[in-house]
Parts: structure tokens; sequence; C-alpha cells
């Protein structure tokens, strides 16, 4: 009896002193099962992982599955892959058994004929530009569908545009500069400026982030920048962004016409929030700039603002008209491929982190706003608004069907 008296003393004894402070760890919540097709678009350079996020994503608990020769384009072997811990596989439709697929375009006929019921995608949506039929054979097959150009931040805005208007911004600069100097057959200046010599002159439509880099490249290379938008808030934070007082106007066609007569370079950055963007330089205007000088009209995947414009390839990027070089090759940041592909990676991975901590795609969508602003397709059922009046569609509220849950 006194022994036990004893040990019991003992003990409380030892519950006293203090303890080791056990840290609490979060257990992880689900494991992602991801697919990353080879993209089948000529004009796709891109992959929307790179080795060191699929590490990431493989560490944590996530399988990866990488078709070979997926990231060739942007200098990315399936050794690279493989080393991160990614399945390498050579069937397409092995690829398509993940729960998740990753892509950078959006899906082909094809690739939706491959999809599995109740799938995630997660992918550029550009439907718009799609048939009705497209959007229809997605909802037949109960996918839940997230647009990545749609997903915001915190301060509501989307980083993925963000990322890829910084790199088309700055890559039309680089591109204009190709196209002046002798070797590519130009005019042979220098964009820029040196010491007694006049500056380059580079005109800008549009006040967004793609003009915002560009006036910032060309403003470091020495060019003389004037910038032209109807949207004067975004002159005011272009200016401020660029860090010095540059040339802007609003859309006057005859300050327009006036710059455009002595410039080396335009290029055209202005984006529609819906439809076809605005025709803002006539076939006079540009049959009056400078022999040899270059149209850059990043604008071209909304139809172009330079009524010369037509859509070029990366084949066959440029034609000329009046003298004047026309560059007019959509998704210019597939021209910088690996570069685009760490930008776009950077974005993917944190998603899918996000998705994986907090329990799937139907938990995570209900606690994560960024994810569920992305979201046009969930269980086959459209939640865009705008899609559903523009392809005559049964629409149901996000909101509404997660409460049902």
């Amino acid at each position: 009896m006194a022994e036990d008296i004893v040990k019991s003393l003992a003990r409380s004894a030892t519950k006293l002193l203090p303890q080791e402070e056990r840290a609490e760890t979060k257990k992880k919540q689900s494991q992602l099962f991801i697919g990353v097709p080879k993209e089948s678009s000529l004009q796709e350079k891109r992959v929307p992982l790179v080795p060191q996020d699929v590490e990431l994503l493989v560490n944590n608990g996530h399988q990866v599955l990488i078709e070979s020769k997926a990231g060739a384009k942007a200098n990315f072997s399936d050794h690279d892959y493989s080393e991160a811990g990614a399945d390498i596989v050579l069937s397409r439709n092995e690829v398509f058994k993940a729960d998740t697929i990753l892509k950078v375009e959006p899906l082909s006929h094809e690739e939706i004929d491959l999809m599995q019921r109740g799938q995630t995608l997660i992918s550029a949506l550009q439907l718009p530009a799609q048939p009705k039929n497209f959007l229809q054979k997605q909802i037949d097959k109960k996918i839940t569908a997230i647009a990545y150009e749609f997903i915001s931040d915190n301060t509501g805005r989307f980083p993925v545009i963000r990322a890829m208007s910084e790199i088309a911004g700055n890559t039309a600069v680089l591109i204009a500069a190709e196209y002046l100097s002798n070797v590519n057959g130009g005019s042979g200046h220098m964009l820029g400026g040196i010491s007694g010599v006049k500056p380059t002159e580079v005109v800008i439509f549009g006040a967004g982030a793609v003009a915002e880099n560009a006036a910032r490249a060309a403003l470091g290379l020495g060019a003389s920048v004037k910038v032209f938008s109807n949207n004067t808030s975004k002159l005011r934070r272009l200016q401020e962004g660029v860090g010095c007082r540059i040339f802007t106007s609003t859309l006057q066609p005859k300050v327009i016409e006036s710059a455009l007569k002595t410039a080396d370079v335009a290029i055209g950055a202005i984006r529609s929030e819906s439809g076809r963007t605005p025709l803002v330089v006539s076939e006079e205007m540009v049959s009056k700039m400078p022999q040899g000088s270059v149209i850059v009209d990043v604008s071209i995947d909304q139809g172009g603002c330079f009524e010369t414009s037509r859509v070029t390839t990366h084949a066959s990027p440029t034609f000329s008209l009046h003298g004047v070089t026309h560059y007019c090759v959509p998704n210019i940041a597939s021209r910088v491929a690996r570069t685009a592909s760490y930008a776009l990676s950077n974005l993917f991975a944190p998603v899918i982190l996000d998705l994986g901590e907090g329990g799937g795609i139907d938990r995570c969508i209900k606690q994560t706003f960024s994810i569920r602003s992305g979201i046009y397709l969930y269980r086959g059922m459209l939640t865009n608004r705008y899609l559903a009046e523009n392809f005559k569609l049964p629409y149901k509220d996000l909101d509404l069907l997660l409460a049902a849950i």
C-alpha cells in the first residue's frame, strides 16, 4: 500500500516538471494524382509545371504523371522530370487517367474524349472562341473545370494574366528590336538611343500590364515612348509604374496619326473586356509610317487594334504591308517558353498544394476564394453566368451548389 502511494506521488511530481513541447503537425488532407499531357497546339511550347515544382509536389505526397516530351519545347527533358520524382509515360491515354489534368492550352476535342467522368481540369478557358459543343462535351462528362486566367489573388488581381502580360510586354519590345536590325531586313535602327543620335520612337496603344512593361523596356533601352489610351486612370498608373514622365494621350485620331508618322515601332496592347479589340489605327495611318518601321500587335488574339493586322504564326511571324513589318503572332509568351513555363509553374504549384492541403477540390473551393473564382464548371454544371448567357446553356450559382453539399 505504502509502495503504491510512493509511486503515485512520483508520477504526480513528474507531471509537474517542465515537459518538452510537442509541435502540432498538420496532417495532409488529400493526396492528388496530377496528369500533365504534352500540348497538342503547334503554337504552344510552354509546360504548366517545371521540374523543381514537380519535386515540391511529390515531396508533399502528390503523384505527378508527365507525358513523354511534354517539356521538350521549353528545354525540360524527361530525365529532368524523372529525377524530380514524376512518372513518365509514353501513352497520352495513361496521362488522362489522372484525377486532375493540368494544361496550358484549352482541351482539344480529342482530349475531351480522353477525359474521365468526374475529373478535374485546370487549363486556359478561351471558350468564347470555341464552338458550343466544346463546352457541352465537358458538361456531359461531369467535369469540374478551373480556368487559370480567372484565378484571383487576395487583391482581386489575376496573377496568371499579369505574369503573361509582363512577358508579352517585355518581349514585344525585344521583337521590335530584332526586326529593326539589318540582320532581319529592317531599317538598321538600334532600338533605344546613344549620345548624339536621335532615339528611336515607340508608340504604344493601351495602358494595362502589357503596355506598362513594354514602356518600361523601351525606356530602359533609351527609346522615346508615347502611350495612348482612353482610360486616364490607367495612364496615370502607368506613369507612376514606369517612374518618369512620358508622353500620354487619349485615342485622338489626329494625335495618333501625327505620332505614327515619325514612329519606328508601334505596339498594340489594348485588351477588350469582352468581344473584339477596337480598331484604333487605320490602314491609312499605317501607310504614312516610315519605311522599315515595325508593328507588334499583341492584341491580335482578340482581333488586333491595327486595321492591317492579320494573324501570323511562330513559323512565319511577319509580313510587310506599306513598307511596314507586321508581327502578329498570338501567344507571344510561348516565344520564350522556358521563362513563361517558370512563371506559370510558380502560380500552379501553390494552387495544387492548396487543393491538397484543403482536402481536395470539393472542400478547398468552399474555403479558398482564389480557386473558387476560377471555376466555370462544377461536376458538369455551368457556374459562369457570362458563358451560360453567351452559349444559351443552363446556369447554376456555385455558392448555392456548395451550400447544398
